[in-house]
């Protein structure tokens, strides 16, 4: 917990009464922050900027989220750089420093993150060391926010708000599947989450399971470190490289939506440039593409086609079950790892939240909101940064934390936009922001960048009546 003696304490406020009697100290038109990481970062500076009192309570004892590798909660591993390049990453008013390389390791953006912190004198409102464990809307306005130290130590302390953001993160609750025999394999197994150096698959005979972007990079260490590596997917993907033209693959491809080429021709250019490198990827025993590019998230890795084609990854197909001693695939060929990876991805988890404030009436997890971001029925309620984008996530969040303090904003002095923004995040909420995609959780909140980012504006336009 920060000892900063400018910021307010929530205990010496007045006291409420929660609906059920418990005493509640009352925090005014103060905004409560959940999370400290890039996100909640960017909608603390932003409220500030816009007037507002921000309170953000971060479980961990430091600021970066994901990023910062010494959280228990960090899917991080040694290795980790971006895979969207600088500019396209950064925050659109602090930028990293041009000296950086195009695609910076996770050490550059921690830095870049307690920078901003610093920059923007954000530490003085966090609360570190504090998890949420409850926030409970209020009948008429508001939202009652329980925490208590990270742990479950010491008391719970609820107070009341006018306005909470989400900023929890979305990739760091694994996603683990389910196959037969599993619980009977006596090698290791291990999430992605819990890989943080290749020296963990030195000498091993090592199967990793899935085709993300994480998947791919531990598959190329494996084919430096292990004695051996499986890598299996459940269907052909689009490898991209990293770099095109001789410039980082997202830059070629903003310059193409900024002239608005049609998603056919993007596509027809991208097949053509893989043709032209890569070639036939079938050849290397990875299995044909079962939709074309940009129907998915896209895979940027330059090495994982050079390993396979060097014999030093081999690719199979899914993983069908388990026996005590190897693992069975689905076209009836048994191998024996020493460890399998699951790299099989993350899922949402608001578990301080009842899912149907999110808009989850299904139960699947997933919430129904407008851009991303807002739920129908809450107008003093924002999730930031929950964004699969197809170039960087950080100026998307910035953008979202602007448009939620115009929203409180005008709350205040133009009720009459405010209840029109609150009545299209009701008609609208679940809304795509990109081409067509496989329908799969990695797909859930997967937008194209230029078209969120637009409709974003819009949004902007019509609470300032333009």
């Amino acid at each position: 917990m920060t000892t900063s003696t400018d910021r307010p304490d929530p205990e010496a406020t007045t006291l409420a009464l929660s609906r059920d009697g418990r005493p509640v100290s009352d925090r005014g038109d103060t905004v409560c922050v959940i999370g400290a990481g890039a996100s909640g970062l960017a909608a603390m500076k932003n409220l500030k900027e816009h007037g507002f009192g921000v309170d953000c309570y971060e479980r961990e004892t430091g600021v970066g989220g994901a990023w910062n590798w010494r959280h228990d909660r960090s899917p991080v591993y040694a290795s980790t750089h971006l895979i969207s390049s600088r500019p396209f990453t950064q925050f659109p008013d602090f930028p990293m420093p041009d000296s950086w390389p195009d695609y910076p390791h996770h050490s550059q953006l921690l830095a870049y993150f307690e920078r901003y912190a610093d920059h923007f004198d954000l530490r003085s409102h966090i609360w570190f060391g504090t998890e949420v464990i409850r926030v409970e809307p209020v009948e008429g306005d508001g939202w009652d926010v329980t925490t208590r130290s990270t742990g479950g130590y010491g008391p719970e302390r609820t107070s009341r708000y006018a306005a909470v953001v989400v900023a929890n993160g979305h990739n760091w609750s694994p996603k683990l599947p389910g196959y037969p025999g599993l619980e009977e394999f006596r090698g290791e197994v291990m999430h992605a989450s819990s890989y943080k150096d290749p020296a963990q698959l030195r000498g091993k005979r090592v199967l990793v399971v899935g085709a993300g972007n994480t998947g791919c990079d531990i598959a190329v260490e494996a084919a430096q470190q292990a004695s051996h590596c499986w890598h299996s997917t459940r269907r052909g993907y689009w490898y991209a490289p990293k770099y095109v033209l001789g410039r980082p693959a997202d830059q070629v491809n903003d310059a193409l939506l900024a002239l608005r080429v049609p998603l056919r021709m993007r596509q027809w250019l991208y097949h053509s440039t893989l043709r032209l490198t890569v070639g036939d990827l079938t050849r290397f025993g990875l299995p044909a593409p079962d939709h074309r590019v940009y129907e998915t998230h896209p895979i940027a890795n330059s090495q994982l086609v050079y390993h396979v084609g060097h014999g030093a990854i081999t690719p199979v197909p899914e993983v069908a079950g388990f026996n005590p001693y190897g693992v069975q695939l689905t076209d009836g060929r048994q191998i024996e790892p020493e460890l399998v990876v699951f790299a099989t991805g993350y899922l949402p988890r608001f578990d301080f939240l009842d899912p149907k404030v999110l808009g989850d009436d299904s139960g699947t997890g997933r919430p129904n909101l407008w851009l991303n971001a807002f739920a129908p029925g809450h107008p003093t309620l924002a999730v930031v940064g929950l964004l699969q984008p197809d170039s960087g996530l950080f100026p998307l969040a910035h953008w979202q934390a602007v448009l939620f303090a115009r929203l409180l904003q005008a709350r205040r002095t133009r009720p009459d936009r405010a209840a029109a923004f609150a009545a299209t995040a009701q008609a609208r909420a679940g809304e795509r922001y990109s081409g067509p995609v496989k329908e799969s959780t990695r797909h859930w909140f997967e937008v194209g960048h230029v078209d969120y980012l637009r409709a974003v504006q819009r949004a902007l336009e019509s609470l300032e009546g333009k």
